[in-house]
């Protein structure tokens, strides 16, 4: 979502802001901005659109000085307006902060603020932030005092970072629910929302926790509790490298992350197969592995792609280790009080280990006391560290905005948990070794998956301009008709919905006409006659049809428009193989429409609000 980077030290830190906000344009933004403190003076600079719009609006020579702050944002209150654009200040100009998050109190702290004199400029909740810090500055407290005194007032989320001239020396930052990480150099300091804005400077970082406060100086710092109790933070070592965030020759990031998937699932499980045994292992779960093992019903719980995901886990764990499982909607988990009991295993799947939902769902479930498990890809994440024991996923940073590698690996992190779950219940060791050999050759499978990019440009060629798209699929491809239609609908803005295949003719079928291109699953697997059933209803219509089949598969040839053929694995492990074609089509549609694929309008990378 929105992105912060700050920097203090003795270099010049326009540079170091602008190549950060770069670096966090994949978060989804609409407007950027920057503020500079230098010779007791704060200029700021911000711009509706790219941050290219905001470099072509100062002047960098104006914007000198060695202490600064930045800003993408992503709409929430107010219009994305060059007003409503961060940096903001108070009354006076002497404070200025970047905010990500939601304030849920701002209404009544303006209306107190506004008693007391102060004047806003914009429509957003952040501003109220710098008025009241002024409000208890001006009373008498120090600017410390002030910051926390503000902090301790506003109900919500945030991170934000502060420069003032009461203190032209210092950076100040806090967290509460959105992510903050601290980089340490030589002499110098750099703060972000997400760690790829500063790994170019520097590797030594620390997290900030909810609750917790930064104050930092050239020569050193000190972070705190909000009620002013002094923490010691562990310094960590980023391990991923620059290049990992880079295109590496790919026109778009989505496209180079689609193609990184035989890697990314081959990491996902690297280490963690043991062929002999015919079973795997998860060392982050080692802490829980008794309650994993007990759990007499799982509930998974995540948003959007993630909860695609979560649906195949259900099959997965249902089929093979006759558990009940239960997926929700995160956004919903918290708010519809559900029975959760101590004997019960909540799994909640994050790529980015910050959305804001399913936080929320995972504390809730802390709070009836379940066994809470996190499926997460970024390390040090709030999931990744508020949850009782996880799996990485070990995607690497993922870019787009769209997520495709990320559910891949997700599933396959679902599908090395059922394993594990099935050989400690009633998997016996032959099958289970034949699973493994089955995960172990995904990669190339995912590889081959891949090959069919060629036919899947030509059918995008010919659909591009449709209105609407329909995916159905069976059993474990139901969720991936699901994720393909969202994928579709998020970089081509063109409407999609997925739908059980059976479910067609219970009212989406009243829209299949000769303008109505429908994509079926159609790989070979219980349902298969069950799914050329359903082809052959909309062919009856005139629907044109494009079905992912397996490969050497000809069955079909006669009766659709267009195959995609995919390498067969044993059916809890094809939507891993089957995403891939449709993934490769949403790209390709959107491409051709001249859509912006890795920043989709209206979309935010990592959703930290709810």
């Amino acid at each position: 979502m929105c992105g912060i980077v700050g920097y203090i030290g003795n270099a010049q830190a326009y540079p170091i802001l602008i190549n950060g906000l770069k670096r966090l344009e994949y978060r989804g933004y609409d407007s950027a901005g920057v503020a500079m403190l230098e010779d007791h003076q704060i200029k700021v600079v911000k711009q509706v659109g790219k941050i290219s719009a905001l470099e072509q609006a100062l002047d960098p020579e104006e914007m000198r000085g060695t202490l600064g702050i930045a800003h993408t944002r992503w709409a929430t209150h107010g219009e994305p307006t060059q007003t409503n654009a961060h940096p903001h200040t108070d009354c006076q100009g002497n404070i200025v902060l970047v905010h990500n998050g939601i304030i849920e109190n701002y209404q009544a702290l303006r209306q107190m603020l506004e008693e007391k004199g102060h004047q806003f400029r914009t429509e957003t909740d952040t501003e109220i932030i710098a008025h009241l810090i002024e409000e208890l500055h001006q009373n008498g407290t120090s600017f410390e005092e002030a910051f926390r005194g503000a902090l301790l007032q506003v109900e919500g989320t945030y991170g934000i970072a502060v420069i003032t001239l009461h203190e032209p020396d210092k950076l100040y930052a806090a967290r509460k629910g959105s992510p903050l990480v601290v980089g340490i150099g030589n002499g110098e300091y750099f703060l972000a929302s997400d760690a790829a804005a500063i790994i170019a400077h520097t590797r030594d970082v620390f997290y900030l926790e909810d609750g917790e406060i930064a104050i930092i100086s050239r020569e050193g710092f000190v972070t705190k509790t909000i009620e002013n109790e002094i923490i010691d933070k562990k310094i960590e070592r980023i391990t991923f490298d620059l290049e990992r965030i880079e295109k590496a020759g790919y026109p778009h990031f989505m496209l180079k992350e689609i193609y990184e998937q035989p890697r990314t699932v081959a990491d996902c499980m690297r280490g963690r197969l043991l062929k002999d045994e015919g079973v795997t292992r998860l060392g982050g779960l080692t802490p829980i592995l008794h309650n994993v093992m007990r759990a007499r019903k799982i509930f998974i719980t995540a948003c959007g792609t993630s909860y695609h995901a979560g649906l195949i886990g259900e099959y997965m764990i249902e089929e093979y280790c006759r558990v009940p499982v239960e997926v929700e909607y995160a956004s919903e988990f918290r708010y519809r009080d559900p029975i959760i009991q101590d004997d019960n295993l909540v799994i909640v799947i994050s790529q980015s280990g910050e959305t804001a939902d399913t936080l929320a769902a995972l504390r809730e479930a802390k709070r009836k006391g379940a066994t809470v498990m996190g499926i997460v890809n970024v390390v040090g994440s709030t999931i990744a560290r508020e949850t009782h024991g996880g799996v990485y996923i070990h995607a690497g940073p993922e870019i787009g905005v769209a997520s495709t590698k990320a559910f891949t690996s997700q599933v396959t992190a679902l599908a090395l948990l059922t394993v594990m779950l099935a050989r400690a219940k009633t998997m016996s060791a032959e099958e289970g070794r034949q699973i493994v050999h089955e995960l172990e050759q995904l990669p190339d499978k995912v590889a081959r998956a891949l090959e069919s990019d060629t036919i899947v440009k030509q059918i995008a060629e010919e659909f591009k301009d449709n209105r609407n798209f329909l995916y159905l699929g069976r059993g474990y491809n139901y969720p991936v008709a699901l994720e393909g239609a969202l994928k579709l609908k998020e970089i081509s803005y063109i409407h999609a919905e997925g739908y059980p295949a059976a479910e067609m003719k219970h009212g989406p079928i009243a829209l299949i006409d000769d303008d109505m291109p429908v994509v079926f699953i159609a790989t070979r697997d219980s349902t298969y006659d069950k799914i050329v059933s359903n082809i052959q209803e909309v062919k009856a219509r005139r629907g044109k049809v494009i079905a992912v089949v397996s490969e050497g598969d000809h069955e079909l040839d006669s009766l659709v428009d267009y195959t995609i053929p995919v390498p067969s694995t044993v059916n809890f492990l094809q939507p891993i193989i089957t995403i891939i074609p449709l993934q490769l089509l949403a790209y390709h549609i959107a491409v051709l429409r001249g859509c912006d694929v890795d920043q989709p309008r209206n979309l935010a990378k990592s959703v930290t609000v709810e």
